[in-house]
């Protein structure tokens, strides 16, 4: 037993003092059904030495148990609320509340306010175009007024799309900020030159494989390709996509005239689940690659031999996401949904075959689950569509949907996962495992050797009354986008 210890103190020391694991930071993301308490996620991240974190609001229950932990803090404003922090006086009353308040000794180490995320993504139809400069010159002036301007620095998170090389020069080196956003984003990245504040990036070499059957498998990942891409005009031979893509973007910042601006690598990562590139072995391919990378200093061609600051997307599964892009958005997660690790996982680098500290002291609802009643009366099988499109319009069925995890059931096994994903995410409630009398609770584990049938956690009444908001008003709009790829026949 002593033994073990001292080999858990010798790994975590072995994380905690690496190279790659000053550089790290996850996304600390909270649309989920039922959600570890902050304590809980807090401490994961001590356990696996990870001294910075990116959230996606200000909400004081992840501020609060971040205090006191000297965990470095990038504190986030929604894109919803963009439009108020062009006007000054919010602002600078945002700031109050949610930075201000946490600077004190033993508070939260803010370092960064993410102001949007991704605002000018193609898909948004230029909804932020006119709201988010103003809202980031706002802030960082609020900052400034507080006395805080000189440690915490207000930035975009932008996603990779703000910029292209043109079709006829695909190289990094022709790298330039996206027509009809140049003239905007040579603006944002001045005003971040002046005030001292990095660019902040996303960039998912995933997303690149993703739908296109044309892209080399093999470029997506950190371990060589058969086909580099070489740019002519520097001679260099790119060998994966994030080497590529970043370049890109110091070309573009080049072009606009702030060729030195530091860039954060917002997020990166590797889904596991919801598409058939989706995998755990692809991901823990993926993370090995890119850690190893990161705790060589190599940086990239362009900017070589410098420490780059990434924040790992993402910490944990989000079954309340939109999948709008797609059915992977809720599986981006080095954990599960209860903060246990996917798959191998060293944050040193050095490729060893570790694996993350997973959330400790977790409590689950009883090993209870709901499936499909095989002593149902035939007529009530005419109904059995309509009832697996129900469970799947409120609760995660992205699982089922075609090369994931659980797509390989017939359609009884369809059924009894969406009814049981149903039935947990309402606390497995007795009403919530009725369906016309298509359902029965049963306490064997339906789950496969590849398709695991969750028990959800155990959480307080008041986050059941969040979830069930939550759940009625998200789901409800895009569940049912994984329902049309379900095959129930």
């Amino acid at each position: 037993m002593a033994r073990s210890w001292l080999l858990t103190a010798v790994l975590l020391v072995a994380v905690i003092g690496s190279p790659a694991a000053e550089a790290l930071g996850v996304n600390w993301g909270t649309m989920a059904s039922h959600q570890l308490p902050p304590s809980t996620v807090v401490r994961m991240l001590q356990d696996n030495g990870i001294k910075k974190v990116k959230l996606f609001d200000a909400d004081s229950g992840p501020l609060g148990a971040l205090a006191g932990t000297g965990i470095e803090v990038m504190v986030a404003i929604p894109n919803n609320m963009l439009d108020m922090m062009t006007d000054y006086d919010t602002a600078r009353e945002w700031v109050h509340k949610n930075v201000s308040a946490y600077n004190f000794d033993g508070g939260v180490s803010i370092k960064y306010v993410a102001v949007g995320n991704e605002p000018f993504l193609s898909s948004l139809n230029g909804t932020f175009l006119n709201v988010t400069f103003p809202a980031l010159q706002n802030i960082q002036q609020a900052l400034n007024e507080a006395g805080l301007g000189d440690t915490v620095k207000a930035t975009v998170p932008l996603n990779a799309d703000v910029y292209e090389s043109p079709a006829d020069q695909p190289v990094p080196s022709a790298g330039r900020f996206r027509a009809g956003l140049s003239g905007l984003m040579t603006e944002i990245v001045q005003f971040l030159n002046q005030s001292g504040a990095p660019f902040t990036v996303n960039i998912y070499p995933y997303l690149s494989l993703y739908g296109n059957d044309d892209f080399p498998l093999d470029f997506a990942f950190f371990d060589g390709t058969s086909s580099p891409v070489v740019d002519a005009a520097t001679g260099i031979s790119y060998t994966n996509v994030f080497d590529a893509n970043f370049d890109t973007l110091v070309s573009a910042l080049a072009a606009a005239g702030v060729g030195g601006l530091p860039v954060i690598v917002g997020e990166v990562g590797w889904p596991t689940d919801g598409d058939k590139h989706a995998t755990a072995a692809y991901a823990q391919r993926f993370y090995a690659g890119l850690l190893r990378k990161l705790a060589s200093n190599a940086g990239t061609p362009l900017r070589p031999n410098q420490y780059v600051e990434v924040y790992l997307f993402s910490l944990i599964d989000e079954d309340v996401k939109s999948v709008a892009p797609g059915n992977f958005e809720r599986h981006w997660g080095m954990t599960r949904y209860d903060g246990q690790p996917k798959y191998y996982m060293d944050l040193t680098g050095q490729g060893r075959n570790t694996a993350l500290a997973g959330a400790r002291g977790v409590e689950y609802l009883p090993r209870a689950w709901c499936v499909l009643n095989s002593n149902s009366p035939p007529d009530n099988m005419s109904r059995l569509g309509d009832n697996v499109g129900y469970a799947c319009t409120y609760a995660d069925c992205t699982s089922l949907s075609y090369g994931s995890s659980c797509s390989g059931m017939d359609a009884a096994g369809n059924a009894s996962y969406a009814f049981n994903a149903y039935f947990q995410v309402f606390d497995q409630e007795e009403e919530a495992c009725g369906f016309d009398g298509l359902a029965v609770r049963t306490l064997q584990d339906p789950s496969t050797g590849t398709c695991n049938f969750t028990i959800q956690l155990e959480t307080t009444s008041d986050a059941a009354g969040r979830r069930t908001t939550v759940a009625t008003a998200v789901l409800a709009v895009f569940c049912v986008l994984a329902v049309m790829a379900i095959t129930l026949v």
